[in-house]
């Protein structure tokens, strides 16, 4: 059976756009850990647009929140140093960045849920991969992630990676690298990292399929918040639910119920030692939640309702910290990421 899966770097603009507004609510909340949020973020060029709703005991001036996001661009590495390497025509500076501000307070219809239950309806969707090497994740997700991961801290090339992995009965048979190079001759040294990791040694290897990839970044092209849900998830192994964790505070249950639902997911694996998917639904303003709870043949494990304490699981999984840019790095599952934090 052939599957496929992708990840991309925290350079490409699509994540430049969900770290942005990851790291201006690790801001508030660091002032308030009651803080309600809801932004959305586009990057394009030099320019940035955030539009949503705040409600804060933290009161941010205008100035503050442009300066956070300029920070939070040069955090990632897009810095006055790495424009001057590669030039103002192909990439970006944070802290040139051209800023306008579209956000509100959260709606009182809204808020009035949030002390009897979830503060938003939706679907949430977990997998765990049993008896795997790949903390729970597909083996063809987990090396997509892996190898971007590496790239992005090599210093072959630039920091716009995206990775794709083809996998045949668990062999790896192709690997694609998108990734910004200043000199076509580094082809080679992404190829022969790319041959160091486990499985890849006699695979097809193509790095940028064009044959140039200089120009990056929201440069070449726009980046918006909530657009790469399958990277940050579970690849192409697991069905996604409708909601962006990555501009939401816990409240929302974007975030929350994602991670309540792998956690499920993890327990359901290590007890019937099986691959495992569980869907969550959840209503605005209420603590119920439904729930089943499958192996890969669809043979239902468990279902029902189950009263669920919002609260106590954004304390759980320390939603109350300034711990969301640090999530946004890279996914919210696996080697790298949250299942140290909350793992028991």
């Amino acid at each position: 059976m052939i599957r496929f899966s992708e990840y991309v770097s925290l350079g490409h603009p699509d994540k430049v756009a969900d770290y942005i507004s990851q790291y201006l609510l690790d801001r508030y909340i660091e002032r308030d850990p009651n803080t309600r949020y809801a932004v959305e973020v586009q990057i394009k060029g030099w320019h940035v647009s955030l539009g949503g709703e705040v409600t804060s005991r933290h009161k941010m001036t205008v100035d503050e929140i442009r300066s956070h996001v300029r920070a939070a661009v040069n955090n990632i590495g897009y810095t006055r140093a790495y424009m001057d390497k590669w030039g103002t025509d192909n990439t970006i500076c944070g802290d040139l960045l051209d800023i306008d501000l579209y956000i509100g307070q959260q709606s009182p219809d809204i808020a009035q849920g949030l002390s009897s239950g979830w503060g938003d309806q939706g679907i949430f969707f977990g997998y765990y991969a049993y008896g795997s090497d790949t903390c729970g994740l597909s083996p063809e997700h987990a090396l997509a992630k892996e190898l971007c991961h590496d790239l992005f801290h090599s210093g072959i090339g630039g920091l716009d990676i995206k990775t794709q992995v083809v996998m045949d009965d668990n062999r790896v048979v192709k690997i694609i690298v998108a990734i910004p190079l200043l000199d076509e001759a580094d082809t080679a040294k992404v190829e022969s990292l790319v041959r160091r990791h486990k499985g890849c040694g006699k695979c097809e290897v193509i790095v940028n399929g064009t044959g140039r990839y200089v120009q990056h970044s929201s440069i070449a092209d726009c980046g918006t918040t909530g657009r790469k849900l399958a990277v940050d998830f579970y690849g192409g192994a697991c069905r996604i639910g409708g909601g962006s964790p990555w501009t939401k505070d816990g409240s929302k249950a974007d975030l929350t119920l994602n991670l309540y639902a792998r956690e499920l997911a993890k327990e359901a694996a290590r007890n019937c030692q099986c691959d495992v998917f569980v869907s969550l639904a959840c209503c605005i303003g209420k603590k119920q939640i439904e729930f089943s709870i499958c192996d890969a043949a669809d043979n239902i494990i468990a279902e029902g309702i189950e009263e669920t304490d919002p609260a106590e699981l954004r304390r759980h999984y320390k939603l109350d910290t300034p711990i969301y840019a640090s999530m946004c790095r890279w996914g919210l599952f696996g080697r790298h990421q949250l299942d140290k934090v909350w793992e028991r």
